[in-house]
């Protein structure tokens, strides 16, 4: 029972990590990105589900885009 219970506790803490970083993302970053999302706000609730779980990606993505703008 133990190792069950640490298994979803650390998916728990993954999740709320990733629903940080897409919260972040999705309100900041997503411009940096992909400079084709700006001021299209209806389908940026279709992403958070992607965000939450690719979090790390998504993070690496921003970061990169942050690089490459000087």
């Amino acid at each position: 029972m133990d190792a069950a219970r640490i298994i979803i506790e650390v998916l728990q803490y993954y999740g709320y990590v990733g629903l940080a970083v897409a919260a972040a993302f999705l309100l900041y970053g997503i411009e940096r990105v992909d400079e084709g999302a700006r001021r299209s706000y209806a389908f940026r609730p279709l992403l958070i589900p992607g965000c939450i779980v690719l979090w790390p990606l998504v993070i690496c993505r921003w970061v990169a885009a942050e690089r490459q703008r000087g």
